[in-house]
Formats: C-alpha cells, structure tokens, sequence
C-alpha cells in the first residue's frame, strides 16, 4: 500500500479522541502512513499568530508527550475527523446480484434458500477478472462510505466447472489485487467448504467453492498466507511499515453444515499456530441449527465450544438463533460476534440478540455481507432498531446509566457503543492495527460534513448520535487509508473507471 510522501499534521474543525469530538485538535501522521500524535494545535497558533498553512512545513514538539517532529499542514474546513471503520464480514462478489433477487422466485414461501439459488447462478459465473471488477466496485463503495479495512470471506476457489486453477490461489489474489487497488486494507478469510451439508448429495451449483479435503485446503491457505506475509515483509523493510500491513490471511470454515469435524479441527489447529482469525458463519438459520442437532445432537454453539473453535481469534457471523447458554460460552471464550443486520433483514434470516450479547460482555463487530447496501453507519444503527420493532421501547442497547462529561453535557452511550462496534471491534475481529486513532496505529480515517443536510446544525456533543443515526454517505467527503487520501471531496480517485467497468459487468451478466 502506497505511504504519503511527508508527515502530514490534519486539522479539521473537531477530531474524534478519547470518544468525544474536540476543537482545537490535530492528527499528525508519519511519512509510513503512522499516527505520530494527536495534540493540542493552540500553543502553535498562539506562537504563529495565525493558523499554520498548508503549504508550510514547521517544526513541532507536542507539548504533553514532548515528540518533536517535522510536519506539513493540511486544514480541513468544516470537517470532523474520525477512525475509519472496518467491515468484517464481505462477500464482495455478490454486489452483482444488488437489486436482482427483490422478487418472489417461486409460487411458494421465498427465504434465504431460495435467494441462495439466485445467487448461485451469479458465482458459477463469474470469470477472474470479472471477480476483481466486482470485488473493485463493492472495496470503492466501501470507501465512500468511510470503510477502511474490510474481512473478505472468500469462497470462490474453483473453475466454473469445479476444477482447480494452475494457480489455486487465482481468485483470492484477484480479490486482494481489487482491494489493494482500490486502496482498501483486506484480510482475506480464505474459506473452507467440503460438503453441501450433512446426509445431503453434492450440489453441483457449489462446485466452486469445495475442497473436500482439509489437506488441499490448509495448503492453498498457508501457500497465500506466506506470499502476502512476504509481500508485506519486503514492503515494511523498503517503507518502515511496521505492522501497517495493507492484506493478510485469516481462515473460514463456512459453516457447520458445510465442514464436518475433523475438517474443522484441522483448520482450527492451522489457525492456532499461526495466530490467524478464524471466522464461521453460525446459527444464521433455524434449519443450519436443527441440522446440526441431527448430526452431532448438539447446537452450533455448544459444537464449536467442545471442540475448541471458540477463543479470543474466533468470530460468529450472525449467530442470530442462539441460547444464553451459548452466549455465555462465546462470552467466556473471548469470541467476537459479527452482525449484518441489513443482509439478516433482506434475508429474513432473523434478528441478531445484540442485548443479551452486550449484557454478558460480547464484543459485536458489523458487516455488510450481501452488500443489498454498503452503509456501516446504517449496519449500526439496525443493531438497535431492529431491536427496537421486536422489544417495543426505545434506547434498548445504551448503558442504563446515562453519563455527561465535565461540561456537564450528555453523552449518547449508545451511540459511542454502536460507534465501537464498527470501528475497534470490527478491527479486533480480522486482526487489524487500525480502528482508534492512536500514535503507533494507521493514519485510516474519515471525514464527515459539517453542513452535510444530514448533520447539520449537530454539535459537538451531538454528533457521534447524528452521524450513527442520521449521517447519508454523501456526508462522507475525504478517506485516508495509511495518510494517504483515496477520497477527496467525495469522490474516489479511480470512481470513473470503476463504475465503467463494472456497469459493463452488469451488463454482461443480466443484459
């Protein structure tokens, strides 16, 4: 990943530190894409006698950490700066079908699993190149949206007639090569997929996505691990990048329906030694839990818990139909929960119990999944509507105290809460350094519009509720991935060809 040219010290009109908007406040960032500090830019007006500009360079030591560094300056008119957030849960692949399953396929009850036909008739196919146009449109959309990072969950392995590629790792790459062009950081959740489910025959539409043994699969899985871990090696040695990588590898068995036991164990073991996440789609449907019951005679939870999935690097995506018995287990484990609660709606796959997941504790990260839309702030604010319409009260996910700062203003907990989930938490779940803007992390960040429609007239007391609950993506207006901007007034400097070549696309698979 491209590093800015110089440090650069950013000064909008409000940054996001230690969970509230302050005035006054500066991000500077290293020649590597690094957070040097965030500091107090008074003391250097009050010497300066005006504001610094953005085409001089100073010298200057933050007074309270006493890091001294050489820096250019660029004002952010009108903006508050924030950490950028962070996707766990994508499949990039499946923005092609956006809009195209809003119909009842069948006389009878449409689901999950009749969408899931649909979207099979996309995936078998999808050339590589076609993967990497899509893949590039869902990553730009990302970073409109204020997304930095992302966890791609990545089954597409084979030929469209289910053979594999001279290059195994073909189509990962051509994912990793969209993220990286479109300047994304991407852990790339290479997934495990042996079987069509439990006592069912193979179902030829998902010839694509099956290794049916954990050997070939672990081996693909280490062979890309160790070349993007080199690539990254090679940068942050010609770069002092440290640990800003801009793609690494994370595995997935999909689901317990589709990776039997000792399959799972394998992965499981693989993922230990190396410290990768591990991600499972799990109880995203009532039929994926009754199956599993019929197999193994215990829930996916409790299945996952006695076989030992279940650690700090494991995170449930959905895990919607769940006990309190397992929540408690994925509480005491240290296991993170991704919701995508746009894609379980669209779905009708059910409500996530994000309140029983907050009140014991478990870390929620947010997704976008099918991507029917690419809106992080909108996954946020679903968590508790969707909650909302099924508890019949408000507020249900705030802390019940309420709390105020010093300036005696009350602070939306709530909205700090759901602001975590997508940003730390969701960097937590792929293993990812950004997510705070912190000295020693990455430069990734956002900027909202102060006099966007949607936010206009918040203060600064009211703005992380605003932007959580209000903010339209047209608000988002500048993105910088390693402080270096890829989004600049709105607009994504490679927007136009992006869109030309994935409206051809579009048009090639459904004209």
């Amino acid at each position: 990943m491209a590093s800015a040219i110089n440090n650069i010290t950013w000064v909008p009109d409000l940054l996001f530190v230690n969970g509230r908007f302050e005035p006054g406040m500066a991000l500077a960032c290293d020649s590597a894409g690094r957070i040097i500090s965030t500091f107090d830019i008074s003391p250097l007006r009050e010497l300066l006698g005006r504001e610094p500009r953005g085409d001089e360079t100073l010298n200057v030591r933050e007074p309270e950490s006493r890091v001294a560094f050489k820096t250019r300056f660029v004002r952010l008119h009108g903006r508050a700066l924030l950490p950028g957030m962070v996707n766990a849960h994508s499949h990039a692949f499946q923005r092609v079908i956006r809009g195209r399953t809003e119909y009842r396929a069948e006389a009878g009850q449409d689901s999950f699993w009749t969408w899931r036909e649909m979207m099979y008739s996309a995936a078998e196919r999808l050339t590589p190149e076609d993967i990497y146009d899509a893949s590039r449109m869902a990553f730009t959309e990302m970073l409109l949206g204020g997304i930095t990072a992302v966890g791609e969950f990545h089954y597409l392995h084979r030929t469209p007639e289910g053979a594999e590629y001279s290059e195994p790792n073909l189509l990962a790459k051509q994912v990793v090569r969209a993220a990286r062009d479109a300047g994304l950081r991407i852990a790339l959740l290479r997934v495990a997929y042996a079987r069509s489910g439990f006592n069912l025959p193979p179902n030829e539409r998902q010839r694509r996505f099956i290794e049916t043994d954990a050997e070939t699969y672990l081996r693909h899985a280490e062979t890309l691990r160790s070349e993007l871990a080199k690539e990254a090696s090679e940068v942050n040695a010609s770069e002092a990048l440290g640990d800003l990588r801009g793609a690494w590898v994370g595995v997935a068995p999909h689901s317990v329906r589709a990776v039997p036991l000792e399959y799972l164990r394998a992965v499981r073991d693989f993922a230990r030694e190396r410290e990768l996440p591990l991600h499972m789609h799990v109880a995203e449907q009532p039929a994926e839990v009754s199956a599993c019951l019929a197999e193994t005679g215990r829930t996916p939870v409790a299945l996952l818990a006695d076989c030992g999935l279940l650690d700090s690097r494991f995170t449930a995506v959905h895990a919607i139909h769940i006990s309190a018995a397992e929540i408690g287990s994925l509480r005491d484990a240290g296991a993170i929960v991704c919701a995508c609660p746009t894609t379980e709606r669209n779905l009708g796959d059910g409500i996530v119990p994000a309140d029983a997941l907050f009140r014991e504790g478990v870390r929620v990260a947010l997704g976008t999944d099918s991507h029917a839309q690419i809106d992080l702030p909108e996954e946020a604010r679903a968590l508790e509507y969707h909650l909302r319409l099924q508890r019949l009260e408000r507020n249900v996910l705030a802390p019940r105290a309420a709390a105020s700062d010093e300036r005696g203003h009350r602070m939306s907990a709530l909205a700090a809460r759901l602001f975590e989930c997508a940003t730390t938490h969701g960097a937590r779940s792929i293993g990812a350094a950004c997510g705070e803007l912190e000295a020693g992390r990455p430069a990734d960040f956002f900027t909202v519009a102060l006099d966007d429609p949607s936010v206009a007239g918040a203060s600064a007391e009211d703005l992380l509720p605003a932007i959580i609950f209000s903010l339209t993506r047209s608000g988002v207006r500048e993105v910088a991935v390693g402080g270096r901007l890829v989004v600049e007034d709105g607009r994504h400097r490679a927007q136009g060809e992006t869109v030309e070549r994935f409206a051809a696309l579009q048009r090639k698979l459904w004209g």
